[in-house]
């Protein structure tokens, strides 16, 4: 009897990126064949099978979530693979992995963006011709400060944040408001070689896979909610990440989500 799973699972792979993910498999035959079935059966079979979130929006989501966990340059170079094979360009990927320097650190960004360049000279060496985008700054406001500008663009998540972040760290730390809305989003989130919506999967999924930030995690999804993803996406954004950072982990950021959607449910 065929493996349905495997058979789906083979297929998702061979979309993605076939080539690296046979060298992973072969380098498991003679330590763990079971723990390569396992890849494809449920990884690249039940989970990327799945019809909530797109092939681009999926590697999106591992991309920054690869990043940010820090600690698996081999993993992450497979999936940037992927997230070009899928339809990202080189702008977009770039701007996943900067905006990690605001939520892991600047060295996971560092080091994801000579993952990334690592990537780019092996295709280019194979020939391969990547779209390359636009990477742009973030536009210059006209007559405000990096403050005022940066509070306009978290305002587009929640209208409320400014001063929800100004009276919470007002006694103990304003430079952090300041650092967080100029950084974060004056400088980062303003760039507009990225969709705020890719944007805000991005996050979620970094945030989930550190498995340490469930306030901020809580608000991306707020937010991201707010910027028009479904509860839907948010929620295979979490089953994805069951195989990168594991079900608890996992089951953390459902159980985030789940709080906001009866929340929501409540005030309606």
């Amino acid at each position: 009897m065929t493996n349905s799973r495997y058979t789906d699972g083979l297929k998702n792979l061979k979309d993605i990126d076939q080539e690296a993910g046979e060298r992973v498999l072969a380098s498991l035959n003679d330590i763990s064949p079971d723990l390569g079935r396992y890849i494809i059966e449920y990884a690249f079979g039940d989970v990327y099978s799945r019809p909530g979130l797109d092939l681009k929006l999926k590697e999106i989501a591992v991309v920054a979530a690869l990043t940010a966990m820090g600690n698996v340059e081999p993993q992450l170079k497979v999936h940037i693979h992927g997230a070009l094979n899928v339809g990202c360009n080189i702008a977009e990927i770039q701007e996943v992995i900067l905006q990690m320097a605001g939520y892991a650190g600047f060295p996971r960004a560092i080091n994801g963006m000579l993952a990334l360049k690592t990537v780019l000279e092996e295709r280019r060496s194979e020939g391969k011709k990547d779209e390359s985008g636009r990477v742009e700054p973030s536009p210059k406001p006209d007559g405000k400060s990096r403050y005022e500008f940066g509070c306009e663009q978290i305002s587009t998540l929640n209208k409320n944040q400014v001063k929800n972040l100004e009276n919470t760290f007002k006694d103990i730390s304003p430079d952090m408001v300041k650092f967080v809305i100029e950084f974060g989003f004056s400088d980062i989130f303003a760039r507009p070689a990225l969709q705020p919506r890719y944007r805000e999967i991005a996050t979620i999924a970094a945030l989930t896979a550190m498995g340490c930030a469930a306030s901020q995690l809580g608000f991306h999804i707020r937010a991201g909610l707010n910027i028009g993803l479904s509860e839907i996406e948010v929620r295979e954004v979490m089953i994805l990440m069951t195989v990168y950072c594991g079900f608890p982990a996992a089951i953390n950021g459902t159980l985030v989500l789940k709080e906001i959607i009866n929340e929501l449910e409540g005030s309606a």
